[in-house]
């Protein structure tokens, strides 16, 4: 791949920051975009604006086409058997809370839902809600100090009872990559259902959910160049189909009548009021865009990024790298050992250098309760970030030390 080409389609990538050339390395909480999502929907609402399944005139059928042409594009993205398993939800955070109450619904008291302590607060509190709305037994894997899960109980952990284990490909905190595979292996031969969060792996891995068999996977389209406010839920449609709508509204109905609705089938049913139609139009030209370089060359160059950066980092005596020898993808997670140095300050002092990094608990408290730390300082990486970019943060990161220590 051409890097210098590549950053070209990033026109955020051209301005500086506090007088020096932007270094982002945030993409864990949000990519940049480039330009082709940026005039896709631009083009849209110029050109076709207008409502999508509700007219029949021309501008309604070419958003319609290019709505759910970009649900095709998702659907092969993903690997989905069925174009009708992809539903649109607002992100990550909907598409779980989709699941909880949906799904959720046809939970009986005492029975039982296993999570990880290394989940996004969103791939908790859904189903705390739940287990304290149903009468649920909400279980959890705990970590391993060295920043792994730890399955040494899974077995004992999952049981006739457990209905639901829902558990992250990639930890946002931590960057490190979880044993999914043999979760879901065991999950099923409990006869319990997976749920994968899928935000922080689908942009720098290949997916294939039919080859994973996970009943449901969420990720974000603004993690993987795409916009924000817009995600996905994939579902294997036995499992949608009897799930009860979580929404209702426009769209989602088949009949209405004052006393009684039926509700539409597949997508729909899970799709009431008017979508966020652009998103979803930019969310198809990201996946167009990560296409367009592969996402096997993607992942080779972000590993080499981050080996890279690693490294560096273990060079450096004052750095404490939180699940070192774990696999990674895409983030890696790190504080000062400097009394009174928290990772706040850190990232202020980077940024005053142009270097874009996140701080703080990334929405995961209970890893941070773990390692009774109040926060990290994470570094998380994307296709158009370089070598020279790890080398500019690294003398900003020595450069914190100095004023820190």
């Amino acid at each position: 791949m051409d890097i210098t080409q590549i950053r070209k389609q990033f026109p955020i990538l051209s301005r500086k920051v506090n007088g020096e050339p932007l270094v982002y390395f945030d993409n864990g909480a949000t990519s940049q975009k480039p330009i082709q999502v940026i005039e896709a929907i631009e083009y849209y609402y110029k050109h076709y604006n207008a409502n999508v399944h509700r007219g029949i005139h021309t501008l309604s059928q070419e958003a319609t086409d290019k709505m759910e042409e970009a649900r095709r594009k998702i659907q092969k993205f993903i690997n989905a058997k069925n174009e009708h398993e992809v539903i649109f939800t607002r992100g990550t955070t909907e598409a779980i809370n989709l699941v909880a109450y949906s799904f959720g619904e046809t939970l009986q008291t005492e029975d039982e839902i296993l999570i990880t302590e290394i989940e996004h607060h969103s791939n908790i509190v859904p189903w705390q809600l739940l287990a304290e709305r149903k009468g649920l037994i909400l279980k959890y894997i705990p970590l391993k100090k060295e920043g792994g899960l730890d399955l040494t109980n899974l077995d004992t952990l999952l049981t006739d009872k457990t209905r639901l284990v829902a558990v992250n490909q990639v930890s946002n905190a931590l960057g490190i990559v979880n044993p999914i595979q043999k979760i879901i292996e065991k999950a099923h031969a409990k006869g319990a259902k997976v749920l994968i969060d899928g935000a922080q792996s689908v942009p720098h891995t290949k997916i294939d959910v039919q080859k994973m068999d996970c009943d449901f996977f969420v990720f974000s389209g603004h993690k993987m160049y795409g916009p924000t406010g817009i995600g996905v839920l994939y579902g294997k449609e036995e499992i949608l189909n009897a799930m009860p709508p979580f929404h209702g509204g426009g769209e989602m109905i088949r009949d209405v009548s004052m006393e009684k609705s039926t509700y539409a089938c597949l997508p729909f049913k899970f799709e009431a009021g008017t979508p966020d139609i652009a998103g979803i139009i930019g969310l198809g030209e990201a996946v167009d865009f990560i296409n367009s370089l592969g996402i096997e060359n993607i992942q080779a160059h972000e590993y080499d990024l981050l080996a890279y950066c690693m490294a560096e980092l273990q060079k450096i005596d004052e750095v404490e790298i939180y699940g070192e020898n774990q696999e990674h993808a895409g983030a890696i997670s790190f504080n000062l050992k400097l009394d009174g140095a928290h990772s706040s300050d850190v990232g202020m002092i980077l940024d005053k250098k142009g270097v874009a990094v996140r701080t703080g608990h990334h929405c995961a408290q209970p890893i941070m309760c773990f390692y009774d730390i109040p926060g990290t300082v994470r570094v998380s990486f994307a296709v158009y970030n370089t070598k020279e970019e790890v080398d500019i943060f690294i003398s900003a990161l020595k450069t914190a030390i100095r004023m820190l220590g």
